[in-house]
């Protein structure tokens, strides 16, 4: 085989499902990607439309090329990503960086264990579960944090799509993960996890000859 090893890391927003999968993709030195990038391009609305957009609804993902970037790299083939602007909800203008994997590429998102196209490219998939009130306030710290969000703001977010759409679409798929893993636990133990899961299917032992 000559692409690389693909995992796949779901669950909800503030469930810990990205520090999985960076710590992951640290220890055994391979390459993170997260999906948010394929978010469409909605520049052609204004700012005040795009804020009123359902961010938490798979179609709002541009899911057929993140299934073809996704299906290139796992044939080894370098692709060319978009970059997505949080602040302007929306894909940064002429803006795409190239990616190529060389043993291990991890998937990280909300949607990575939804859409069944992607599904089929990974050897090995995780979900990271988390009770609602967790995951509550870690999105708000984050999103006060990193995204400029108010509280009353994030709250009103969470109530009114963040919540009901995973729900819906979200924990649903866990039902397709190889592994479940508890999001309130270390995330070493987590790591110890996967990475003995990974082990039984010969998985680390592809990595180590690739």
């Amino acid at each position: 085989m000559s692409g690389p090893v693909i995992v796949g890391v779901a669950g909800c927003s503030g469930s810990g499902k990205t520090s999985l999968a960076e710590e992951l993709a640290r220890e055994l030195e391979g390459t993170h990607f997260h999906i948010d990038h394929y978010y469409r391009d909605i520049s052609h609305l204004s700012y005040e439309e795009r804020c009123q957009q359902n961010f938490d609804h798979p179609d709002q993902l541009e899911s057929d090329l993140l299934n073809d970037h996704v299906g290139q790299l796992a044939r080894g083939e370098v692709i060319y990503h978009p970059q997505y602007d949080f602040a302007n909800h929306t894909r940064a203008a002429g803006m795409t960086t190239r990616l190529e994997v060389d043993h291990l590429l991890v998937i990280d998102g909300i949607f990575a264990l939804h859409y069944e196209g992607l599904r089929s490219l990974y050897d090995f998939s995780v979900y990271v579960d988390a009770p609602d009130n967790t995951c509550y306030e870690r999105r708000l710290r984050r999103d006060c944090r990193d995204r400029g969000r108010t509280k009353e703001a994030v709250a009103e977010h969470y109530a009114e799509t963040v919540r009901p759409m995973a729900e819906k679409y979200v924990r649903p798929s866990a039902q397709f993960a190889d592994l479940v893993v508890d999001g309130t636990e270390s995330l070493d133990w987590s790591i110890e996890q996967v990475l003995t899961s990974l082990k039984e299917r010969g998985l680390l032992e592809l990595l180590s000859v690739r």
